[in-house]
C-alpha cells in the first residue's frame, strides 16, 4: 500500500506553452501526452527524460509518432547500462507512447472487444497477457481503504458482466437529461466497468482511456486533459471508494469523488480533489462526504458560466463549451467539432438563446456569441 503523497505525479511545465497555443493540432498532441504521462503514476511510474524529450519533438510536428516509437526502441537497445529503475521506466515510457497513439485516433468501438483491444493496445511490448481477460480471481489491499480490497468481478463472468454493463449504457437516453444527472450517471458506469477489473493488470489505465474515449463519442470534446496529469492516483481512489461497502464500519459505495472528479474534466470546474478526503481512517466518512458535495454544490454557483445551465444537454453544453473558448465561432466550425450538423447546431443555439443563456452579438456576419452569465 501507497500512501499519495508518496507517489510522484508527474507534471512537465514545458507541456503548458503546447496547451495555450492556438494551432489545434499542437494541442491536441500536447494534451494527450499530458494525459499519457499522468496516467503512469497510477501504478507508481514515471517516465524517462528521453520520453518527455521525444514527445516535445512530437508536439512540434517534428517527427510523427511512428519515428517517435522508433527512437525510443532504440534508445533503450543501445542502453550499455541498465540502471535499477530502467524497467519501470521503459514500461512507463512504452505505455505512454502507446496511449498517444490510441488518443490521437479518431476510432472508437464500444464494445466487449473493443474494450479488449485498448487494453491490448496500451500495453503492446510490455505484457504478454495484453488484451486477454484474466482466469482467476484476485484482491488488492488499498491505502485508501486501510489495507482492505474492493471486490471485483469473479473471473468466469467477467465478458457477459462486462457485456451486459456496456449494453445497458448504449442503451441509456441522454436525450433532455441536466447535465449533473448526466454526470452522475457517467460516474457510476465508469465505476461498473471498473468493478469488474478484467484485465491482470493495467484496470485503471485502460478504463481510462475508455473513458475518454467514449466521452469524445457522446459530444465531450473539449476535456481538462490536465486532471489526468495531476490526479491520476485520485481518479484511481474514487473509483476505489465508489465501489466499496463495509457495513461493519458504516462505509456505504460513494461515487461523489469521481462526480468531483469528472465536473472537473468536463467543466474545467476547479472542485478540491484531496486524496486524503477518501481514506475511510483518516478522515471521518460523513465529514468527508460532505465535504465532496460541498465542494460540487460550491462550484455549482461558481462564476463558471457553464455551471449556471443546470439543466442544459450534453450536446448544448458542447456547443457552449465551445462558444466559451471562441466566441466567434461559426455554425459550421462548432457543427464539426462537436460532430452534428449545421442544422442541429443552429436548432440547439436558438434553443439556448430562447432560455435566455446564450445571445448573439453585432449581426450574423462581424458578430459573435456570448454566453449570459446572469
Amino acid at each position: 500500500m501507497i500512501e499519495p503523497k508518496d507517489i510522484e505525479q508527474m507534471y512537465i511545465p514545458e507541456f503548458e506553452k503546447y496547451i495555450k497555443t492556438e494551432e489545434p493540432s499542437v494541442r491536441d498532441r500536447a494534451n494527450n501526452w499530458r494525459t499519457a504521462i499522468g496516467l503512469q503514476a497510477v501504478d507508481q511510474l514515471t517516465v524517462s527524460d528521453f520520453l518527455k524529450q521525444t514527445a516535445q519533438q512530437h508536439i512540434e510536428g517534428q517527427i510523427t509518432i511512428d519515428e517517435a516509437e522508433k527512437r525510443l526502441k532504440a534508445y533503450y537497445r543501445a542502453k550499455e547500462t541498465r540502471l535499477p529503475d530502467d524497467d519501470e521506466k521503459e514500461e512507463a515510457d512504452i505505455v505512454s507512447l502507446n496511449i498517444q497513439r490510441l488518443l490521437g485516433e479518431q476510432s472508437f468501438t464500444f464494445s466487449v472487444a473493443g474494450f479488449a483491444a485498448i487494453h491490448r493496445q496500451i500495453f503492446k511490448g510490455v505484457f504478454k497477457h495484453a488484451g486477454q481477460f484474466r482466469d482467476y480471481d484476485f484482491t488488492k489491499k488499498e491505502w485508501v481503504l486501510e489495507g482492505d480490497t474492493v471486490l471485483y468481478g469473479r473471473w468466469s463472468e467477467l465478458q457477459r458482466t462486462l457485456a451486459y454493463d456496456l449494453e445497458q449504457e448504449k442503451q441509456f437516453d441522454y436525450t433532455n437529461l441536466a447535465l449533473p444527472e448526466a454526470i452522475g450517471h457517467i460516474a457510476d458506469f465508469v465505476a461498473g466497468i471498473w468493478q469488474i477489473h478484467p484485465f491482470p493488470e493495467g484496470n485503471t489505465r485502460t478504463t481510462a482511456i475508455f473513458t475518454i474515449k467514449y466521452l469524445r463519442s457522446i459530444g465531450f470534446h473539449q476535456i481538462d486533459n490536465g486532471l489526468f496529469e495531476q490526479h491520476s492516483w485520485y481518479f484511481r481512489n474514487a473509483l476505489v471508494r465508489a465501489n466499496y461497502r463495509n457495513v461493519a464500519k458504516s462505509v456505504n459505495p460513494d461515487n461523489s469523488f469521481l462526480v468531483a472528479f469528472l465536473r472537473d474534466l468536463l467543466l474545467g470546474e476547479q472542485i478540491p480533489l484531496r486524496n486524503r478526503d477518501m481514506h475511510i481512517g483518516l478522515v471521518p466518512l460523513q465529514s468527508a462526504t460532505i465535504s465532496a458535495q460541498s465542494a460540487i454544490q460550491s462550484a455549482n454557483h461558481a462564476e463558471n458560466v457553464l455551471s449556471k445551465c443546470k439543466n442544459c444537454t450534453l450536446a448544448e453544453m458542447s456547443v457552449l463549451r465551445i462558444v466559451q473558448q471562441n466566441p466567434s465561432a461559426t455554425q459550421k466550425q462548432i457543427a464539426a467539432q462537436i460532430g452534428k450538423s449545421e442544422r442541429t447546431v443552429k436548432t440547439i443555439t436558438v434553443t439556448l438563446t430562447q432560455k435566455g443563456i446564450l445571445a448573439r452579438r453585432k449581426g450574423k456576419r462581424n458578430g459573435y456569441w456570448e454566453i449570459i452569465a446572469e
